[in-house]
């Protein structure tokens, strides 16, 4: 039950970094009432257990991107490069 209605809760995402911040959890309530979940005190902790897994997942993948682009950039010398004409 948990995993079902952790699928129905909107992603939040930075919308500066576009990094993963979690579930938006305003609708627990309802969707605690919809399903008529019996303990939803043991879902919800299930539920924000998850949560964490996955941003902490997705944090390291992000990372993991991040630095691949970054020695990627070096491999190529994509580094700010700057030539000086110096005349003498």
């Amino acid at each position: 039950m948990a995993f079902f209605i952790f699928s129905f809760l909107d992603d939040r995402w930075d919308t500066y970094t576009g990094a993963y911040m979690g579930k938006d959890w305003a609708n627990i309530e309802y969707l605690f009432k919809l399903y008529s979940v019996e303990e939803p005190k043991v879902i919800l902790y299930i539920l924000k257990l998850y949560e964490g897994l996955i941003v902490e997942y997705r944090a390291k993948k992000a990372e993991q991107k991040r630095k691949a682009e970054e020695r990627k950039q070096k491999a190529s010398g994509g580094g700010k490069q700057y030539t000086h004409n110096i005349k003498g």
